[in-house]
């Protein structure tokens, strides 16, 4: 052999060793980039489970947040329906409190206005005492008046199932049909709750009848 051939022969060994060197190198690193993505998959994984466990648990905090939110506004709505109902309360009380013993003075109201109809018609009455029954009956109904309590029934209203009670019906020529034609009673009111109702005759015209229903 020839150091020609031994030159090429060495050479030929040179490149396949160079050869094997790189190919060896290429297979480490691709082990090592292998193992680093293996490495950073499974360090991933913890991650993503521990950010699925904080998202759910903002989602029940939020949850709880407007579960109190509401349960606050419900117990607000409560609170101003039962101060709102205690002020009702409060009103009707005061409006109403009355109402019994308003109810006893309306006897001597009666009295009084049956008192000066017989001292009116009375020839030998005493002005003086005439004057004073007046004076009496207009004192006390003034008294009422100021605490809410009023009269209701006139003649030539309508009749009005809610406020009179008909104690009578009559032909009349000279009022309207369904008309109160005469007041044998006063009725009267407490801040708009009737106390009793006025005792009237209504006039009966035509052919038509007297609503007496409420």
């Amino acid at each position: 052999m020839t150091d020609k051939n031994v030159s090429e022969n060495s050479e030929q060994q040179t490149h396949a060793e160079a050869a094997e060197n790189t190919e060896a190198e290429q297979q480490q690193q691709s082990q090592q980039q292998s193992a680093a993505e293996a490495e950073a998959t499974a360090s991933e994984a913890p991650q993503t489970e521990r950010l699925n466990e904080l998202e759910l648990a903002l989602t029940k905090a939020e949850a709880k947040v407007k579960e109190q939110q509401e349960s606050v506004l419900r117990a607000q709505a409560e609170m101003e329906n039962t101060r709102r109902r205690a002020a009702q309360d409060v009103e009707k009380a005061q409006k109403f409190a009355l109402e019994k013993f308003a109810g006893e003075l309306l006897t001597t109201v009666d009295n009084l206005e049956r008192a000066l109809q017989v001292a009116e018609q009375e020839e030998n009455a005493s002005s003086n005492f005439v004057e004073g029954i007046q004076l009496t009956y207009k004192s006390l109904t003034a008294t009422l008046e100021k605490f809410g309590v009023t009269a209701v029934g006139e003649q030539g209203e309508t009749f009005n199932p809610d406020l009179h009670q008909a104690m009578s019906m009559q032909e009349s020529d000279e009022f309207p049909n369904n008309t109160v034609m005469a007041v044998m009673q006063k009725g009267y009111q407490l801040n708009g709750r009737l106390l009793r109702p006025a005792m009237v005759m209504v006039a009966r015209g035509g052919q038509a009848g007297v609503d007496t229903k409420a």
